[in-house]
């Protein structure tokens, strides 16, 4: 298995000033993957031969990004089956044409990109819709949903068209995540051999309905909903899951015996084996009597670091000590250093184009994320969330499930890395 290494923050490789857009499709798609760079940060402004020209579908999480205010980007279109949803993204992006449905939109001739937002069993159909009349990809959360066979056709697809897919993950861009994998990068850790993320979100119910009618939430399992704890991982890192353990737990709701997928459980925890060796655990709940949060911790043998905790704890890191003391049990032990960390504001640095340069939702990710994918594009280079990263953090989750659901049972996880 080939291991994942991390992307370079800097990338010189840019268009030609007289690109066609055929060409412009052609170089930004993946038959050049083996020329381009990977990124995290890139700062591109004003560098396009042209506006890469966006279409932006799904008025509800659709509407929370930045495209309007990216140097090197237009919004060009939007699109929602809902007419109060459309009207939304034009006023969001003031943006004059929209059309009924995805399926018009992808038609359009003068769109080069998608940001696909609609509901999450869609997102590999969207995708094959969008590619297969030309256009690149950026999509919600999960990349796949709930099957090995979906994940696959979502790789198969981008394989055969060639284009620039990308997986709009919050938790890769979240503040502290962007110090953790500074962190990684810097050698601060020292080996870093094991890795905690939660994603607890009590309430989920009230997305359960909507005009009295089910929608695609109703009953939805949680380790199919995977990528928010995985990114804190894999996105530090670049190492893979390679197997898991899972157990779920369930009560008595009617809706936990009556939806659509033959989901039993509110609350899923999975451990998880890396290719590396090491221990990975993420827990996501839908309900019980916790707080809302997506935070992670990464544990070294020279540094830890602990993000935010709901209950009130501040970041924290934990460095080993030289100091000595005694233990409750009377035990000579080494003292590690505890320290307050203060969060920087990443998105308040060059890391972005200075009009992107505010807080935005899930932790200041979406600018970043609406960074990566354009400049992706504008530099014909493989985005940090491309489809080989987007099914690391996506497919673990639909084999812990199936772990759940055999009672707890080890299964070995299905690899995509991209051939070296």
């Amino acid at each position: 298995m080939a291991e994942n290494k991390v992307p370079s923050e800097k990338n010189h490789s840019k268009l030609p000033v007289d690109c066609s857009r055929r060409d412009f499709i052609k170089r930004s798609g993946y038959a050049l993957a083996g020329t381009m760079l990977a990124s995290q940060a890139v700062l591109a402004v004003n560098t396009a031969p042209k506006k890469v020209r966006i279409g932006v579908v799904g008025g509800g999480f659709g509407t929370a990004f930045q495209w309007h205010e990216h140097p090197d980007c237009v919004v060009q279109a939007v699109s929602d089956l809902r007419e109060d949803r459309r009207k939304r993204l034009m006023k969001v992006y003031n943006c004059q044409k929209a059309y009924n449905s995805l399926e018009e939109l992808v038609l359009a001739k003068d769109i080069d990109a998608v940001a696909i937002f609609t509901d999450g069993p869609l997102h590999v159909q969207h995708t094959v819709e969008a590619m297969k009349n030309g256009k690149h990809v950026i999509s919600a959360v999960p990349a796949a949903w709930a099957t090995i066979e979906q994940a696959e056709l979502l790789l198969d697809t981008v394989k055969k068209y060639g284009l620039t897919y990308m997986m709009a993950e919050t938790g890769h861009y979240q503040q502290s995540t962007i110090s953790a994998r500074k962190f990684y990068r810097q050698g601060k850790f020292g080996s870093l051999y094991y890795c905690e993320a939660e994603y607890q979100h009590p309430g989920l119910e009230s997305l359960y309905f909507w005009n009295g009618k089910r929608t695609w939430r109703y009953g939805v399992a949680p380790m199919h909903y995977p990528t928010h704890c995985t990114s804190q991982l894999i996105g530090v890192t670049g190492e893979r899951l390679a197997e898991v353990v899972c157990h779920g737990w369930g009560d008595d709701s009617p809706i936990l015996k009556d939806n659509v997928y033959g989901n039993p459980f509110w609350n899923a925890s999975a451990m998880f084996r890396t290719n590396r060796g090491n221990a990975f655990r993420i827990n996501i709940w839908w309900k019980g009597a916790h707080r809302g949060c997506e935070r992670a911790q990464w544990i070294g043998d020279k540094m830890s670091f602990y993000t935010a905790h709901p209950n009130g704890t501040g970041p924290v890191i934990i460095r080993s000590g030289k100091q000595m003391e005694r233990d409750d049990a009377g035990f000579v032990r080494e003292a590690p250093n505890f320290e307050q960390y203060k969060q920087p504001q990443w998105w308040n640095t060059d890391m972005l184009p200075e009009p992107l340069r505010h807080n935005s939702g899930h932790e200041g990710s979406h600018t970043f994320l609406t960074h990566e994918f354009v400049d992706a594009l504008v530099h014909s280079r493989r985005p940090a969330i491309d489809v080989y990263e987007s099914l690391a953090y996506t497919v673990p989750g639909i084999i812990a499930h199936q772990s759940a659901l055999r009672k707890g049972e080890q299964i070995m996880i299905p690899q995509y890395d991209q051939p070296t």
